[in-house]
């Protein structure tokens, strides 16, 4: 038995070093971006206490936006990887005309709606409890920031459209350096226009808006430019711009698996977002606490987080050559191998991740509670793992309406609801709502086994 579980679950170190060569620029590239945001929340932090609820406000409103492009350049992806497994460059093209065109088109509708409700969106989450810190402060901030994060999500969006591409075509390392120079310049300038350091003035929040927008443009022109300049690696580059539109059949099929998609990341988004805007009720403390708490977990979930990516590009190129049970071996052990991995960076996070709230300029209060929230991270880490694995693995094969339900739906139907009722109508403390809240989890955990393990998206659609 135990042989057989290892062969199932266990690879060779060729399978391993392909893996691993894939996944290692994405997880370098995350882990610099997400220190990079800690760094940045540290400075934010030494402006005040409503400073950092500002920004990490509109920070979920962007984050709900960041996951509308990645829906829409996911959408093309799923059929994106099998092209290039399937080596049809023209219909790899044809994904990426897909991606450019959706990613801009949400852009266009993020800011408008930001530019009409930005004020009535910042506002929800924060709320006055008798606390010490100001709701109208907080919110002054909060526009100021928002007002000029908006320059950049043009550039977030192209981004998107090419490093998806080149990352289909097992070039992750691109990305990574694009990435890398985008986050020094991020930190350098953070620190030079929020608190003023030689030529540069003091700008406080809006200083760190402007050093993430000039960042975005840096990391999309490096990305765009290396692209162009190697086309023979970029083959679906030859015609793209040769012409505007895109075969009928190609759209529809897109846009039949796409859709799920495209929606399940929004409402996945919006749904996180409510159910932080539960939590916000208990107070702006929570709210900073949570700030906190997140950009910590963020530096400790990036092994899972790529990892799973990896997932999608892998399975996804066996099964757009037709090897479906090379598609599925492989799944097994990627998901075997994302889950152990996640087990060690979970007890690492219980060792030492309490730790990193004592380096913010807030009070001990808020700093406590910031601890608290990292312990329940840590321990439900390993089940998001899975669960995130197992979302890959059916979106691989297109299975976008399983996805759909299983992810979307979920959170709302399940989580944020809880998230409701707990927050606002029992007598738990903060602490235990959220424990309970993200152990909604284990459900997910358990649809998901059944729903890889019945094979259905073993599925060559290219």
């Amino acid at each position: 038995m135990l042989t057989e579980l290892r062969k199932k679950y266990i690879g060779d170190k060729s399978f391993y070093k392909r893996y691993i060569m894939l996944a290692t620029p994405m997880i370098v590239q995350n882990a610099i971006t997400n220190f990079v945001s800690f760094l940045d929340n540290i400075m934010v932090g030494q402006l005040g206490e409503e400073a950092i609820s500002a920004v990490a406000t509109v920070n979920q409103l962007v984050f709900v936006f960041s996951l509308a492009i990645f829906g829409a350049a996911s959408a093309g992806s799923i059929y994106g990887a099998q092209y290039f497994g399937k080596g049809d460059n023209e219909g790899h093209m044809y994904t990426f005309r897909f991606k450019l065109y959706s990613t801009l088109l949400v852009t266009i509708a993020g800011i408008a709606l930001f530019m009409a409700k930005g004020r009535f969106l910042i506002s929800l989450y924060l709320t006055e409890t008798g606390g010490t810190l100001s709701k109208d402060l907080a919110i002054s901030y909060g526009l100021k920031y928002l007002a000029i994060i908006l320059a950049g999500l043009v550039p977030f969006a192209v981004n998107q459209a090419y490093s998806t591409n080149i990352k289909e075509t097992g070039q992750t390392v691109i990305p990574m350096l694009a990435g890398m120079a985008a986050v020094v310049t991020n930190v350098i300038l953070d620190y030079c226009l929020i608190f003023g350091f030689g030529p540069f003035p003091k700008l406080g929040v809006e200083g760190a808006a402007i050093a993430t927008v000039i960042s975005r443009y840096i990391e999309a022109a490096i990305v765009i430019i290396w692209a162009h300049r190697h086309k023979e690696s970029n083959r679906y580059l030859h015609k793209a711009f040769s012409g505007l539109g895109l075969p009928s059949d190609i759209f529809r099929a897109i846009m039949i698996k796409g859709a799920p998609l495209m929606l399940n990341e929004v409402l996945w988004a919006a749904g996180v977002s409510a159910v932080t805007q539960c939590y916000s009720v208990r107070g702006m403390e929570v709210l900073t606490a949570l700030s906190i708490s997140n950009t910590v977990t963020n530096l400790f979930n990036i092994v899972f987080i790529q990892l799973g990516a990896c997932i999608s590009i892998i399975v996804g190129q066996y099964l757009g050559a037709g090897e479906l049970e090379k598609a599925k071996d492989a799944d097994n052990k990627m998901i075997a191998f994302s889950v152990g991995c996640c087990i060690v960076m979970a007890l690492i996070m219980l060792l030492c991740g309490r730790l990193f709230p004592q380096i913010y300029n807030v009070n001990d209060d808020i700093r406590a509670l910031a601890a608290k929230f990292i312990v329940v991270s840590a321990i439900w880490m390993p089940f998001c793992s899975f669960s995130h694995c197992s979302y890959f693995t059916l979106r691989s094969g297109g299975k976008t309406m399983v996805t759909f339900l299983f992810d979307s739906v979920f959170t709302w139907v399940i989580m944020a609801p809880i998230a409701f009722v707990l927050a606002h109508y029992s007598g738990l403390g903060i602490v235990s709502v959220y424990f309970l809240v993200q152990g909604t989890e284990l459900i997910k955990n358990v649809i998901g086994y059944f729903m890889v393990k019945s094979d259905v998206w073993l599925v060559q659609m290219v």
